[in-house]
């Protein structure tokens, strides 16, 4: 790495409020752009545009497309599990899981099933181009189906999931029909295969509890 793509760095940590700012509206721009068309799609000039900012101010914030990139995974990230977190970190029943269901099935359904996973779609980009950004990828799942694991372990000590059920595969399970039903929507534009695969995966989970009663918060 040549001095001139060293130096930013240091500059970065000097930055201005109005500098940060600008930086949070390329990132945000990025965001936008790379959700709906992609990664590979969406170019610098792109970014540029949407932000409204010049080729000088960008290049100040990010030395190339990779690092803004790896950027956006981390935004991404951090949205997602600002909003996994809302809708898990309590989490103790049937009834709740049935409940994050629909919420990620309806908000999806706004989109017709275009899209799919705002880090699904960026993972599958990414894993063979980018190792820092798919261990940023695999971080944040690991991390949001953790909160489902940590909900399923919570049911089984209260008793409303049998005691031979396991928690950590059940999330991983529950997990992977999310994602592919995300990709498979995404491929209909119709949200129904993922319902499909997410109700598939509640089923299995339904088959561990201990009594009907306990399937409410």
């Amino acid at each position: 790495m040549s001095d001139e793509q060293e130096a930013p760095p240091a500059k970065r940590r000097r930055i201005s409020q109005r500098g940060i700012a600008t930086r949070e509206r390329i990132v945000e721009a990025a965001n936008q752009l790379m959700f709906v068309r992609g990664v590979n799609a969406t170019t610098l000039d792109d970014v540029r545009e949407a932000s409204q900012t010049s080729k000088s101010q960008l290049y100040h914030h990010f030395a190339d497309k990779q690092e803004l990139v790896r950027a956006v995974v981390k935004h991404r990230g951090a949205l997602v599990m600002e909003r996994e977190h809302g809708r898990l970190e309590r989490l103790k029943s049937f009834s709740g899981l049935v409940r994050w269901r629909n919420a990620l099935v309806q908000a999806n359904a706004l989109q017709s099933g275009a899209y799919g996973c705002g880090l699904g779609s960026m993972a599958i980009e990414l894993s063979d181009q980018d190792e820092q950004a798919r261990s940023m990828l695999l971080e944040t799942f690991a991390a949001w189906e953790k909160l489902i694991s940590d909900g399923l372990h919570r049911m089984r000590q209260s008793g409303a999931l049998a005691q031979d059920a396991d928690p950590d595969k059940l999330a991983t399970g529950l997990m992977a029909a999310l994602q592919g039903g995300y990709l498979l929507a995404n491929a209909a534009h119709d949200v129904t295969p993922m319902a499909v695969a997410l109700d598939m995966a509640l089923e299995h989970i339904k088959s561990f509890l201990t009594e009907p009663s306990k399937t409410t918060r």
